[in-house]
């Protein structure tokens, strides 16, 4: 990340003029609460201190006009007035998504100039898309001011990946990268849509390790999970898994096939281990951090089926190396994708070694590993 003065002058030397606002927020990570959010579960993610920054100044035409440093050699240009499309450049499609939903929602927005620059790791399971989302809304309400709060700024975000992009992600990581706050987690009942802060303890540390296994095209494997969970939903009679529990999983088991019963054995234990963590933070007992990140991971592992080699061996290697001191589960959608692990600051580099001296040998990959903080949401400031 260059940083904000070095963007003002690459703004500058794009468009002739300084921008007028800047605008920020983060990726994020799930710390536990995987598949719960589309069953209308709970789910426990934290924004990282790895964050997309937008400048942006309003234009006197209907155009917008998008620079990513990232992207050096790119440019998307599009009028409001036209049908927004899809275009030929990837990261700027996101750009049209937003602008989409704000147009389909009544939203009066004018041509913009916009400036990205990001730090967030991509293809990491660390939500680069989400945080886009969100920093790329947010210049639209600051620039015209749209007085769009951040729940709905969160809706936008996911509308925009949902009917836009066409991916068919739940709202956990645009409801946490609009409204983190710092050194906290963010319990999301993704019912309500209603969020509670847990502060993380400030001797905590969130070591995220992305494995760098290549992931296969797993959408067939997503969708059957989705319906087999929809499925035994239907045969409990309850709208969602959320309204379900053991008893009455165990109660109608003679009606499920095997994989309904592990998807919904899964998801009514997670959302009970997503609760338990929330205590197990505010009263920082790593002993019962280590045991419910344990028994998520196992569920994700036997019972979801969405672990692979890579993952589970990632999560083999810390959980040895820590000998009890610190909670380590595979993250996010599985296929590949990362591990997360909360630790003590002095454990860092223990987990650090033993990655270098075996992670390699034994799966023929190279891991990368990040140390995070616990961040801010969508931050928004005024340059002029």
């Amino acid at each position: 990340m260059t940083g904000v003065t070095q963007m003002k002058a690459t703004f500058n030397a794009l468009f002739n003029h300084a921008p007028t606002g800047h605008v920020s927020a983060p990726g994020r990570v799930n710390l536990i609460g995987e598949f719960t959010d589309y069953n209308e579960g709970f789910v426990l993610p934290t924004a990282i201190n790895f964050r997309t920054q937008v400048l942006y100044s309003a234009r006197r035409d209907d155009k917008v006009c998008v620079y990513s440093t990232n992207y050096p050699n790119e440019v998307d240009e599009f009028s409001l007035s036209d049908e927004i499309t899809v275009g030929d450049c990837q990261w700027g499609n996101y750009i049209r998504a937003v602008v989409y939903v704000l147009k389909r929602a009544g939203y009066k927005v004018g041509g913009l100039n916009l400036l990205i620059e990001s730090d967030v790791p991509q293809g990491a399971g660390l939500s680069s898309s989400a945080a886009l989302e969100v920093s790329t809304i947010g210049a639209f309400n600051q620039a015209f001011s749209l007085a769009i709060n951040e729940k709905d700024i969160a809706l936008l975000g996911q509308q925009a990946e949902n009917d836009f992009m066409d991916c068919q992600c739940g709202i956990m990581d645009q409801l946490i990268s609009a409204k983190a706050e710092q050194g906290n987690a963010l319990l999301i009942d993704c019912q309500q849509l209603a969020t509670t802060a847990i502060s993380i303890p400030e001797d905590l540390s969130i070591v995220i390790v992305n494995s760098n296994y290549p992931r296969k095209l797993v959408d067939s494997e997503y969708n059957q999970r989705r319906l087999d969970c929809e499925n035994a939903a239907s045969k409990m009679q309850v709208d969602s898994l959320r309204k379900a529990d053991m008893a009455m999983l165990e109660q109608h088991k003679g009606t499920f096939t095997e994989n309904e019963y592990k998807r919904a054995h899964h998801v009514i234990s997670e959302n009970e281990r997503v609760v338990q963590a929330t205590q197990a933070l505010r009263n920082n007992d790593m002993s019962l951090l280590i045991e419910l990140m344990a028994a998520s991971h196992q569920s994700l592992h036997q019972d979801f089926e969405v672990t692979v080699p890579a993952t589970h061996g990632l999560v083999t290697i810390i959980s040895q190396a820590l000998e009890n001191r610190g909670a380590v589960r595979m993250t996010g959608g599985g296929f590949g994708g990362a591990v997360v692990c909360l630790c003590r600051a002095n454990d860092v580099e223990v987990i650090k070694q033993a990655i270098e001296a075996t992670y390699h040998k034994e799966f023929g990959l190279m891991a990368d590993i990040y140390v995070c903080q616990a961040d801010t949401g969508l931050t928004y400031h005024q340059l002029v």
